[in-house]
């Protein structure tokens, strides 16, 4: 089959490798579509140490089931699928309790480190265990399944926020995933959800999926903006989606007393921590890890136009110019979301 291959750092090419096969309990998909992650641009260059060469990385991907190993049930040949990232065990404490991502055996399609080596999706053809694979609809396109890892992602921190209706809600960071975690909370019910950001070609697509408000601004700017829009009670919930920093202080300085921020960007190691405001303003600080099981309701706000991701895809192009788009991300070339790639041949 051919693959896009990562021989060695910031070195891709098209590779022929041999046919995966489905082995008890795995499917077989012929890749139609597959979303460039953040995180694969930054194993592309070593700088994670997840994406050890040589490997196909890839994990944001659709396709069409193309064969079924034995005791596969759920699945036949020629279903519309996308799958989870996350390959959990099933046995563990955490994936009896439905608390997969956090499972004690986790692996992650297209990652390479020194635990364990997972082919992902970057090529023709990926084999996945059946229980984390999904049936899509007819009406949701390939391009927009392979967004559906990052809408799980962006689902999982909403979901963790415990957000109501009545409240205000502010998304720290309009890259991918806050642009998502903005459509999650209005799907979610919040009436009122604005989001900051510095870049004003990302606030301008926030302002096109439903913010209430967007504040091109950071530090004490954003705080001021904030407290005149909330008459100086502070957002009931702030969901950052950067993970620097600077971001998390600002996302901490933003909320009201009593009120949540959940932390699902992930940039920095390590983060100087305000304790004082946090405990004497009693701020509940909640991480959020990948996705736990949100690609089903995913798939329904997609399906149903509540949740727009056609907007944030940049490009869609064939599998051999990933090498291109590679090049591109990694230097940060302005004004680029998401690059989705396809191994099959389109009319």
């Amino acid at each position: 089959m051919k693959a896009l291959l990562l021989s060695q750092y910031k070195q891709l090419e098209i590779a022929d490798l041999p046919n995966p096969t489905a082995g008890p309990g795995q499917v077989l998909v012929r890749v139609a579509a597959c979303g460039i992650c953040g995180s694969d641009v930054h194993g592309y260059d070593g700088s994670t140490g997840r994406r050890i060469p040589p490997i196909v990385m890839g994990h944001e991907a659709a396709g069409t089931v193309a064969a079924v190993g034995e005791g596969v049930t759920k699945f036949a040949v020629g279903d519309r699928v996308a799958f989870d990232s996350t390959i959990s065990c099933g046995r563990c404490r955490y994936c009896l309790q439905g608390q997969i991502n956090l499972c004690d055996r986790r692996q992650v399609l297209g990652v390479s480190c020194g635990d364990y080596r997972c082919a992902g999706a970057f090529a023709e053809y990926v084999v996945v265990p059946e229980h984390i694979v999904c049936l899509l609809p007819d009406n949701l396109s390939f391009d927009e399944a392979a967004m559906l890892e990052a809408v799980a992602v962006a689902l999982h921190g909403v979901s963790l926020s415990n957000v109501k209706a009545s409240d205000t809600a502010l998304v720290v960071g309009a890259g991918m995933i806050g642009l998502l975690t903005l459509q999650g909370l209005r799907a979610a019910g919040c009436s009122r959800v604005f989001i900051a950001d510095i870049d004003s070609t990302r606030l301008r697509l926030a302002q096109e999926v439903g913010a209430t408000a967007i504040l091109r601004a950071s530090g004490k700017e954003l705080l001021a903006e904030i407290l005149r829009l909330t008459d100086g009670e502070g957002a009931d919930v702030v969901i950052e989606a950067v993970g620097l920093d600077a971001t998390v202080r600002g996302a901490i300085d933003c909320v009201r007393k009593g009120g949540t921020v959940v932390l699902v960007g992930n940039v920095t190691p390590e983060v100087t921590l305000p304790l004082q405001k946090v405990v004497t303003r009693q701020i509940r600080l909640q991480g959020s890890c990948a996705s736990e099981g949100e690609y089903e309701r995913g798939i329904e706000l997609l399906a149903s136009g509540a949740i727009r991701v056609r907007p944030l895809i940049t490009a869609v192009a064939p599998l051999e110019d990933g090498p291109r788009w590679f090049e591109r991300l990694h230097a940060r070339e302005p004004n680029l979301m998401k690059v989705v790639l396809t191994p099959e041949t389109r009319a």
